[in-house]
């Protein structure tokens, strides 16, 4: 297999420059093993599991599944009920675990925790400003996520094409391109507007080691990048979901004034969660990128991130080692 060697990959250990996301509900031992195994960096989701020490017996179940390096996400953001954030970083400390992602609100208290315990940091953010900021903190990559992407995108609707270069313009750490990357086209993409690496979502959550519902992972191949909505925009709190009729009754309802004590019900996360259990679209609603528009099969990891990686350096070597400039015929002397 081709081997593509950047900043993210000798920083990390990790033999191919691609990401797992680390989604809630999705991104269990499984999954992240299977990623790990294909030479990808795996991301364990610590707020899919119930508690700090259910997160601790996580990572060893982890590490029962694979002997290559893996990440622990640790997402920080508003909910309804409080989060023992401390309890569960203490946990990924106690665990060993040398990676972990961060993201979601200032992530100061937890870069300079797990750093002072030789964890390194990937900290996941939607603008430049974040990024700068969390490279002052001592960040050692950030991840930037585009408006295309699942999940939370932020408030400023910037597509990848032009967050990414901005965020590479200005760092100086290695910086993961986040947001419809699906294949080895976007990969050559992203590196050639100055990432390191790729992270991908949507993508893993549609292979036959991710823990959902085939019936899910069937919706995202029949769906297309029409296929999403983005909620809780009045709230000032944006999620791109799969579009269904949960998310087309919470627009409905946005437009009228609700609050979010109204539309807590319908976007509440135990209803996802059974959306990937159940196999029901519409049972509530659950996180899509419009990257879906690219996904057309269920592979396994390691046939995805061969097939990602062998596809990149196909279009490295041939496609752009065949674009030169050349002088016009009518060129003056």
């Amino acid at each position: 297999m081709a081997v593509l060697t950047t900043r993210f990959t000798e920083t990390f250990g990790i033999e191919h420059p691609v990401m797992q996301g680390g989604m809630q509900w999705v991104a269990r031992a499984e999954l992240v093993a299977a990623v790990a195994n294909a030479g990808a960096l795996g991301t364990l989701s610590a707020l899919t599991q119930p508690s700090p020490e259910a997160l601790y017996k996580e990572i060893e179940r982890c590490r029962q599944l694979t002997d290559r390096p893996f990440a622990v996400n640790l997402t920080v953001l508003p909910t309804v009920k409080p989060v023992p954030y401390a309890e569960y970083r203490a946990a990924i400390i106690e665990a060993g675990v040398t990676i972990v992602e961060t993201a979601g609100s200032n992530p100061q208290e937890h870069i300079a925790d797990f750093r002072s315990h030789g964890v390194k940091v990937i900290h996941k953010c939607t603008s430049v400003r974040h990024a700068l900021k969390a490279q002052q903190l001592g960040a050692d990559a950030v991840s930037i996520d585009g408006f295309e992407c699942a999940g939370h995108p932020g408030e400023d609707d910037i597509p990848g094409l032009v967050l990414i270069p901005a965020a590479a313009r200005r760092l100086s750490v290695p910086l993961v391109a986040s947001g419809g990357f699906a294949d080895g086209y976007g990969l050559v993409a992203a590196l050639a507007l100055g990432a390191d690496a790729i992270s991908m979502g949507t993508r893993f959550m549609c292979t036959e080691e991710s823990p959902i519902h085939h019936r899910i992972k069937e919706r995202l191949v029949e769906g297309d990048e029409r296929g999403t909505d983005l909620i809780l925009r009045t709230l000032r709190n944006t999620v791109r979901v799969a579009r269904n009729t949960v998310s087309g009754d919470v627009r409905s309802r946005e437009v009228e004034g609700a609050s979010f004590d109204e539309l807590a019900p319908l976007v509440s996360g135990l209803r996802g969660r059974m959306v990937y259990e159940t196999g029901d679209p519409d049972h509530g609603v659950w996180s899509a990128g419009m990257v879906q528009g690219l996904i057309d099969d269920v592979p396994s990891c390691r046939s995805l991130v061969t097939r990602l990686v062998e596809q990149a350096d196909t279009v490295i070597r041939e496609r752009l080692a065949g674009v030169c400039m050349r002088t016009p015929a009518f060129a003056y002397e």
